[in-house]
């Protein structure tokens, strides 16, 4: 239940006195309510009471004291655990996009791959999903280095980069319409670091050959991009170019230290799918439905077999059907992703105790 003040101007003692009387030292989440009902400031904590009277011990000049300084009212909520507090933390940061959180409130430092669903296919950095059939990957941290990983992989296999709605005339398209070889329409056609469909340089066949090892790549599946440089690499030795192939082995680090962060990340993501029971305070224990990272449903833990059953019943209907690709994400889901894998990766023995989904022995009480 939240424990909601009237909105206007109160002085620090005011609120302090407020929170030392009504607060209770259970984890929560709290907001920092300023003029005009704006949330300044969401937080959480496992101890809320003792978490907000550290606001009012805050130096001058320090964040919490500026807060403070700005504070009409100050509201919390009680939640059952740790988890539940980073849940709802995160997902009130993202419904009120309050000026003083910083970290959560960024969707510009997640970036997705798609390799896009057009007859010459092309790899992209972008921010959102689109549920137009391209293949995504992600959610990923930096859209500076997930577009330099897009640059290389769309130079090492000569995949175009130009607008969608660029004219594509492939080779056999024009052999059957009898039409000569075109000038391509960008530099990179120009210096072949582009098999230039625009221009009839390549067949469609051959075109979507380069697109699908793109795609391998990017799933852990094939490594046609190292192959590609290796192989070039090893011609460049072969001819005493051996500036060349020293360039050509720094690409091949490069690119295959991006590859094998995606996947792991990827793979990570895709582990992410059990049952998740939480002791909760006071007794409040809870199952929390994951699938790839994504809480889909939160319910009380079963204390009797008919209530075990339909939690697994419900399991399964919101996990089964293998691995989504592309990944069915929202672009607001990309944050609550990252923060659930983070979770299990600093908490190694939380993750252990994570259930399959169709596990016959979930227990009946946690």
């Amino acid at each position: 239940m939240a424990e909601i003040a009237v909105s206007r101007p109160r002085p620090a003692a005011e609120l302090r006195a407020d929170v030392r009387a009504r607060a209770e030292n259970r984890p929560g989440v709290y907001r920092m309510v300023g003029p005009g009902d704006v949330v300044l400031y969401v937080g959480r904590s496992i101890r809320v009471r003792t978490r907000l009277l550290s606001y009012f011990r805050a130096d001058r000049g320090e964040k919490a004291a500026e807060i403070i300084d700005n504070t009409h009212r100050i509201e919390w909520e009680y939640v059952p655990s740790e988890f539940a507090a980073h849940l709802s933390e995160l997902r009130s940061i993202k419904r009120w996009r309050p000026p003083y959180n910083v970290v959560h409130r960024r969707d510009g430092s997640y970036a997705f791959i798609r390799l896009t669903h057009d007859a010459a296919p092309r790899l992209q950095a972008v921010a959102a999903v689109a549920g137009d059939g391209s293949a995504c990957f992600g959610p990923f941290w930096g859209p500076e280095r997930v577009r330099a990983a897009v640059r290389e992989i769309s130079d090492v296999l000569e995949l175009r980069d130009c607008a969608r709605n660029t004219p594509m005339r492939f080779a056999d398209q024009l052999d059957l319409l009898g039409a000569a070889d075109r000038t391509p329409l960008c530099l990179r056609g120009d210096l072949r670091l582009c098999l230039a469909p625009c221009a009839g340089r390549c067949t469609r066949s051959a075109y979507a050959e380069r697109a699908s090892l793109a795609e391998q790549f990017l799933a852990g599946e094939a490594d046609g991009p190292l192959d590609v440089l290796a192989e070039r690499m090893a011609a460049a030795a072969a001819g005493m170019n051996f500036e060349y192939a020293a360039t050509l082995r720094d690409r091949i680090d490069r690119l295959r230290g991006i590859r094998d962060e995606l996947v792991a990340l990827r793979s990570t993501i895709e582990s992410l799918t059990f049952v998740y029971p939480v002791p909760g305070h006071a007794g409040d224990d809870r199952c929390y439905i994951i699938r790839q990272g994504v809480v889909l449903a939160d319910v009380a833990s079963p204390t009797a077999a008919p209530e075990r059953t339909a939690l697994l019943e419900r399991a399964e209907r919101l996990c089964s059907g293998g691995r989504r690709h592309p990944f069915g994400v929202a672009p607001a889901q990309a944050t609550e992703i990252l923060t659930v894998a983070r979770w299990f990766r600093l908490r190694p023995a939380e993750r252990q105790r994570a259930l399959r989904w169709d596990d016959p022995d979930l227990p009946v009480a946690v």
